[in-house]
This record gives C-alpha cells, sequence and structure tokens, in this order.
C-alpha cells in the first residue's frame, strides 16, 4: 500500500485523508476508519485515482456529503471518493441549468428558485449534494429531482466519460439506475413561475419539515422508504417503536422514520433499530421495509 500511496501523491491535487474514521464525514456521526477519503480536484485527479484503484483492486465508495449513511463502526477497507469539495460549478442560463455534482442541494434550490424556476421549492432544507440527490432520486410532497434532468455526465470505475440522457436512465420512487458509476454533472431544465408562488412553496415545505422531522439531532434523514399506500413513519409508530432506543441510538418521538445519534451511538445500535423496526412492521402489516439509507462497511446480507 505504501507504493499505492506514494503513486496517488505524485499526481493527486485533491485533498486526501488517510486512514480518516467516517464519523467526521457523516450526519450520523458515526462510523470507523476508511483506508482514505478523497476529494479530487478534477476529472484528471478522479479518473487516474479510479484506474489505480482497479489495478490494485480496491474498493472504492462514492459519497456526497454524508447526509444519508449509516458506516461501519469497524470502517471501510477501501477509498470513499466525493466530489463536495470541489466540484461546484453551478449555471443558470434563462430556464437551463447546469450543476456539477458537489453543488450542495440547498444552494441549487436556492439559486433555481430565486431565479423564478419552479420545481424544486420541496427540497429547501434537505441535506446533501446534487450528485447525491439525483443517484437516490430525491423528493418530497411530489417533486423529484429526477423531474427535470436533460443530461448526466458520469465517470465509471475505469476512469472513463460517460454522458446519458435521461431517457437512458431508469428513476423511479427514491431510486435510480445509476449504480456504479460516479456523476459529474447534470443539465437541468426547469419552468418559470411567479416569484411569490415559489416563496409560498418553499416556506410550505420548510415549514412542514421543521414541525415533523427532529432536525436538532444527528440522523441520516428518512432510514425507510415508504411502502406503497403507507408513511414509514406511520407504520413504525403503530408497532409502538416512538423513542425506543438502543445505547445512543433512538427512533424519534417525532418523527418515527428518523431514527437519531444522541451521543454516542454505534452502528451496532442504529442496525438493531433497523432490524426491530423491520421485524415488528412484518408481524403486524406483513410489509418489508426498504432501507432509504446507504451503508458502508457492512457485510451485504445483514439487512
Amino acid at each position: 500500500m505504501q507504493e499505492t500511496k506514494k503513486s496517488i501523491e505524485n499526481f493527486f491535487k485533491g485533498k486526501i485523508l488517510w486512514n480518516e474514521p467516517m464519523k467526521k464525514h457523516t450526519s450520523f456521526g458515526i462510523g470507523g476508519p476508511a483506508l482514505a477519503i478523497m476529494y479530487p480536484s478534477d476529472e484528471f485527479d478522479l479518473s487516474n485515482l479510479l484506474k489505480i484503484a482497479k489495478k490494485e483492486d480496491i474498493n472504492i465508495y462514492f459519497k456526497g456529503s454524508g447526509s444519508n449513511i449509516l458506516a461501519h463502526d469497524d470502517g471501510f477497507d477501501g477509498f470513499v471518493i466525493s466530489l463536495s469539495k470541489s466540484f461546484k460549478k453551478l449555471n443558470i442560463s434563462k430556464n437551463k441549468v447546469f450543476c456539477e455534482s458537489g453543488v450542495m442541494l440547498g444552494s441549487f434550490v436556492k439559486k433555481c428558485t430565486s431565479n423564478n424556476l419552479t420545481g424544486m421549492e420541496s427540497l429547501v432544507g434537505v441535506p446533501g449534494t446534487v450528485g447525491g440527490a439525483i443517484k437516490m432520486n430525491a423528493g418530497a410532497w411530489g417533486m423529484e429531482i429526477s423531474n427535470h434532468i436533460k443530461k448526466v455526465k458520469m465517470m465509471n470505475k475505469e476512469g472513463e466519460i460517460i454522458e446519458l440522457k435521461k431517457n437512458d436512465i431508469e428513476f423511479g420512487y427514491r431510486f435510480s439506475s445509476i449504480k456504479n458509476d460516479l456523476i459529474i454533472s447534470s443539465n437541468f431544465e426547469f419552468e418559470n413561475s411567479n416569484p411569490e408562488k415559489i416563496k409560498k412553496l418553499k416556506l410550505s415545505a420548510s415549514s412542514s419539515r421543521k414541525n415533523t422531522q427532529p432536525l436538532k439531532f444527528r440522523s441520516a434523514g428518512s432510514v425507510f422508504k415508504n411502502p406503497e399506500n403507507y408513511s414509514a413513519g406511520y407504520l413504525i409508530d403503530k408497532v409502538g417503536l416512538k423513542g425506543m432506543r438502543v445505547g445512543d441510538a433512538e427512533i424519534s418521538k417525532k418523527h418515527a422514520n428518523f431514527f437519531l445519534n444522541l451521543g454516542n451511538a454505534s452502528s451496532k445500535d442504529i442496525s438493531q433499530l433497523i432490524l426491530i423496526a423491520r421485524k415488528k412492521v412484518k408481524e403486524k402489516f406483513d410489509i418489508n421495509l426498504e432501507l432509504e439509507i446507504k451503508t458502508i462497511g457492512f457485510k451485504k446480507d445483514i439487512f
């Protein structure tokens, strides 16, 4: 690995944090060390890094801002790559928007709405990067980011550029068919709207989020996807799990689909709550809850 480190450091212009704890880079504040957390400065950095990782058979995990990740306490034996520090260009021309993946979703929403572009108001206050939002098709109250995508530029794990039109990508509820590629930038197209109407929609979304979500505590947002015809939070509440604690992890009393780190929660604490909630909901409603959060460092069959 020493030779690999030297090889990377010889060309890499971005930031590298070797043996870095994941808990410093996730909104949950949970997770052991990754082999490295890396922030490429440009496509050259990224491409060469991916080529070396492939050649050396090093595991790769693409991370946005870490707002929807549960990382294992034992860490991750591989490179965690994020574009959140440098891929931050955002240009608007009339109703067309070009945005790199490292732009924070909040900045993207603010820019669009301040230019009287409608469609992203419901995502006001949602954490994460634009790249992460596209990959999971972020949305709220009937709006989804994929509704406005025209084209996506990505890089595969061989370090090669791929460009896909929206029709080449499958989008669904909190889902996209983008799995093993890293989104670099996207082109969007929106409709213009009345500034007052946009303001009202933003205020409504912001107010709903503040009134219903435990925003003062460390979490990864909604843990489970909403199954058809139900809210995951409603189901977890109905099986009597609101407020349940394991160690320093708690199922929120305010919103049962938010699991909180009240101080020093471990990945094991959160995992136990996930498994308990899934088991109880299955027993009472015969519904299998599917994770919305992403996991890193876990055995694939644990959830």
